[in-house]
């Protein structure tokens, strides 16, 4: 079988079972080991035989068990960095890098360039927040904290391997800091935000393969949030700088929780690269 055969055969067989079509090209990359330009470039090349049943198992994974094509390839990149994920965590989302970026804009402006600062990253899941944000500034104090164990595991692993020094907390939310009394400058959160209700219709390759905790949060998706404006100015020095990622059409109900819990805050709604509300950021000034 050439490698232009496998991918029709997996175009065909992904398109049969309602899967996208191209998740064969990306299964086939990354088994071979090629950017998409040298794959297009080796069509005619003949697959090895053990290369070629591997290929077809990982396609029937994902097209029949619905095993995600990240899972299958044990990684999914981020921010320009790639990170190890599981079962055990949610997959990264693009819309993710979006919050770190506003973040290091919003640091800027709010902190200037000098100052130590501790930035805590809650319910951290594979770590991609905490890790990027520590590789990125490298002066910065990382905490990250994740309700999971298992979920730990993985972001200490993707910690050591980009070589970030981050501390871990297990535990709720914000409790782990409110029980240690420590404060940081700057609180992030990329929480579990799915209405329960929308469990019914959400794809099999979410609901089956990733963690429940990490996704679903109550009947409108707002109680983790909730429970992080209520105690956020337990563990906020001032200034302090809140980003949050939300669900689309969550962003006025989450501003106005920590408008709620902290008056004197500037809450932003900041849109997606798509038009969609999905950040929210409160400035705390001193």
């Amino acid at each position: 079988m050439k490698i232009y055969e496998a991918l029709k055969w997996a175009s065909s067989f992904l398109r049969e079972k309602g899967r996208d079509e191209n998740a064969g090209e990306w299964l086939l990359m990354a088994q071979l080991g090629k950017t998409r330009a040298q794959m297009l470039a080796s069509m005619q090349d003949e697959l090895p035989a053990d290369t070629a049943a591997k290929f077809k198992d990982s396609v029937h994974k994902h097209g029949v068990e619905a095993v995600p094509i990240q899972h299958i390839i044990g990684s999914e990149e981020f921010y320009g960095r790639t990170f190890a994920v599981n079962g055990d965590c949610l997959i990264p989302r693009p819309e993710t890098e979006e919050l770190i970026y506003h973040t290091i804009e919003k640091m800027k402006r709010l902190f200037g360039r000098e100052q130590a600062l501790t930035l805590a990253d809650i319910g951290t899941g594979s770590g991609i927040i905490a890790v990027t944000m520590a590789c990125e500034l490298p002066g910065l104090s990382v905490l990250a904290v994740d309700l999971s164990d298992k979920a730990i595991e993985v972001a200490r692993k993707n910690a050591a391997e980009h070589e970030a020094e981050i501390t871990f907390k297990q535990g709720n939310l914000l409790d782990p800091l409110i029980e240690e009394r420590r404060k940081v400058d700057i609180l992030l959160s990329n929480p579990p935000y799915i209405p329960e209700s929308d469990r019914e219709w959400m794809s099999e390759v979410v609901t089956h393969h990733e963690p429940s905790m990490a996704l679903f949060a109550g009947e409108d998706g707002l109680d983790c949030y909730r429970e992080l404006a209520a105690k956020m100015p337990q563990v906020l020095n001032r200034p302090a700088l809140v980003g949050f990622e939300v669900g689309a059409g969550q962003a006025e109900s989450v501003a106005a929780l920590i408008q709620k819990e902290i008056p004197e805050a500037e809450v932003d709604i900041v849109f997606d690269i798509n038009g969609k509300d999905r950040m929210v950021f409160a400035e705390i000034k001193e």
